[in-house]
C-alpha cells in the first residue's frame, strides 16, 4: 500500500473515530477517546476509551487526543501532516454542531461551503473528506481563499497562520465580522476567530469565543461548547 493510500486510510479512520466518540453525546455521559497513528498502519488504533456516567453536570466534556507514535516523537513532516488531517476532521465535523440564521442558504439543498485561507494543504486534505458528504441536507464544498476574495455564499471560514505574515489575513477576518459564518482560525492572536486552534502536549485541542459568536447569528451546540478545552464569554 503506497504512503498515499495509508494517509488517505488513517484521515478516514480519524473521522469515524470522531463521528464514533460524538455518538457518546448526552447530558450525562463523559467520553475520552485517545487515538494513536502508528507509522506502517494504515490507520488510527484506539488505545484507550474510558465512558464514565455524570449526574451532577448539565453539559459533557469530550477529549478526543489525537497521539504520535507510542514508542517516539514521529518525524516533524509527518507530525506536521497528521495535525492538517485532525483539522481537516475537525473541520467538517464542526459544521454538524452549528445552526445558521434563516437566509444563510438560499436554497434547502444548497452546499454548506467551507473556506480555506492560507493553508492549501489543508484544503487539499478537506476536500477529500468532504467527498459525498453533505450536513443538515446541504452537500458540502470547499472554497480556497486568496487576499481580497469576497466571503459571499461562505459558511466557514478557516483563515492559517503558518508562514503569513502578521495580520496577513486580518481583513479577512474583519470582513467576516457580523456575517453568518463560522471561523476558525490557529493564529496567537484569536481576534475575530470563534474557533481557535491550540497544542496542548502534543495534542490539537480548541478553544470557542462565544463574544465573537453573538453577532454572527449562529448557535452553537451546547456538545461542541463541551468538547471544547476552554470557552469564554459564556454568561
Amino acid at each position: 500500500m503506497s504512503r498515499a493510500t495509508r494517509r488517505q486510510s488513517g484521515l478516514l479512520s480519524c473521522i469515524a473515530a470522531l463521528n464514533a466518540a460524538f455518538l457518546f453525546f448526552n447530558r450525562h455521559v463523559y467520553a475520552a477517546c485517545i487515538v494513536h497513528v502508528l507509522p506502517g498502519r494504515a490507520g488510527p488504533i484506539v488505545m484507550a476509551f474510558a465512558v464514565r456516567v455524570m449526574r451532577s453536570a448539565p453539559l459533557v466534556l469530550l477529549a478526543l487526543c489525537f497521539a504520535g507514535a507510542a514508542s517516539a516523537q514521529p518525524p516533524r513532516p509527518e507530525a506536521a501532516a497528521k495535525e492538517v488531517q485532525v483539522k481537516a476532521a475537525y473541520l467538517y465535523k464542526f459544521a454538524g454542531f452549528v445552526d445558521w440564521p434563516a437566509g444563510a442558504f438560499s436554497r434547502p439543498d444548497s452546499p454548506l461551503v467551507i473556506g480555506v485561507a492560507g493553508n492549501d494543504e489543508l484544503a487539499g486534505q478537506l476536500e477529500q473528506v468532504v467527498v459525498n458528504r453533505s450536513v443538515g441536507g446541504h452537500p458540502l464544498a470547499v472554497r480556497r481563499l486568496r487576499r481580497g476574495d469576497a466571503l459571499a455564499g461562505l459558511h466557514v471560514l478557516y483563515v492559517g497562520s503558518a508562514g503569513a505574515e502578521p495580520g496577513a489575513w486580518n481583513e479577512l477576518l474583519a470582513a467576516a465580522r457580523g456575517l453568518p459564518l463560522l471561523t476558525v482560525g490557529d493564529a496567537v492572536d484569536p481576534a475575530n476567530n470563534m474557533i481557535r486552534f491550540i497544542m496542548v502536549d502534543q495534542h490539537l485541542r480548541f478553544e470557542v469565543a462565544l463574544g465573537q459568536v453573538a453577532p454572527s447569528g449562529l448557535k452553537i451546540s451546547a456538545r461542541l461548547l463541551a468538547a471544547a478545552l476552554r470557552v469564554t464569554g459564556a454568561s
